[in-house]
């Protein structure tokens, strides 16, 4: 004859109190980040041909112009700023207003001060993307070819190729006389 037992605590039944956890994680909304961080790291791939190293760095939203890339003591150093939209518009709204026209013939009778109507501040409800400054740091090998590196920004993507110093030997066989 098989025992029954029963269990009147629920917190020990397993698959009732897994479907509480679960109920409780979906039904509660998730918190949003109070501000963005000002400063990240982004994502780097790098890869290696036949003719040298390629590096790959997700910047998406950052313009050209707000890259800088150098090389300094045997190190690649791609830095720059990705901006945030709220910030933006917040500046936006400020020079807006400031640069709002103010009519000094105006008779006393009539309203001289004509303000446009700022756009609105957006406001964030979660963020999972970085703004503000980046910079990452790649020691390269001595069998990069410096002065041969180039790079393009394109689809938020920065391709960095970094060819192989064909005059520079890093591997040969020497015959024994």
């Amino acid at each position: 004859m098989a025992t029954l037992l029963y269990n009147p605590r629920p917190s020990l039944r397993p698959s009732r109190a897994l479907s509480a956890m679960l109920a409780d994680m979906l039904q509660a909304p998730q918190t949003a980040a109070a501000q963005p961080t000002p400063a990240f790291v982004p994502a780097a791939d790098i890869l290696e041909t036949a003719e040298g190293f390629e590096l790959h760095l997700a910047l998406p939203g950052v313009k050209k112009e707000a890259v800088n890339l150098e090389f300094l003591d045997g190190e690649l150093v791609v830095s720059g700023n990705r901006s945030n939209p709220a910030a933006a518009a917040k500046e936006a709204a400020a020079t807006a207003t400031e640069a709002a026209p103010v009519n000094e013939n105006a008779s006393e009778n009539t309203s001289a001060v004509v303000v446009p109507e700022a756009p609105a501040v957006p406001k964030f409800r979660r963020t999972e993307t970085n703004y503000g400054s980046f910079s990452r740091s790649f020691r390269l090998p001595e069998t990069v070819n410096v002065k041969a590196i180039s790079a393009e920004l394109t689809d938020g993507i920065l391709r960095v190729t970094l060819p192989f110093d064909t005059e520079k030997v890093t591997k040969q066989h020497i015959e024994i006389r």
